[in-house]
C-alpha cells in the first residue's frame, strides 16, 4: 500500500504564539501512524519560483491515514493553537512510495 505524505510550507509570524502548536501537533501526528520526515532545516530552490519558508513533510502508512490525521481531533486542536501565529500555512496530502 502506498504511503501518504503531508507537506507544509509554513512562515511563522508570531513564534510565541506558535510554539502551543508545536507542542500539540507531534502527538497528533503519532497518534496518526505518521513519523517527521522533514521539520525545518536547510532547502534552497533549484529550479522554479517557489521560496518555501518552513517546510515539513510528514509520512504516514497510507494516504486515508494522512488525509484522517487532518481531520482528527487531536489535529483540531493544534491547529486551533497555531490560529493567528503564520503569514502563510500551505497544507497538502501527497500519495506516495
Amino acid at each position: 500500500m502506498p504511503s501518504g505524505y503531508v507537506i507544509a510550507d509554513v512562515e511563522v509570524s508570531d513564534p510565541e504564539r506558535y510554539k502551543g502548536y508545536q507542542a500539540l501537533s507531534p502527538g497528533a501526528i503519532a497518534a496518526a501512524g505518521g513519523e517527521f520526515v522533514v521539520r525545518g532545516g536547510r532547502h534552497e530552490t533549484l529550479e522554479g519560483n517557489w521560496t518555501p519558508g518552513r517546510v515539513v513533510v510528514v509520512k504516514f502508512p497510507s494516504y486515508e491515514a494522512a488525509r484522517a490525521f487532518y481531520d482528527s481531533a487531536l489535529y483540531v486542536a493544534a491547529r486551533a493553537q497555531r490560529a493567528g501565529a503564520t503569514k502563510t500555512f500551505n497544507l497538502i496530502v501527497v500519495e506516495g512510495a
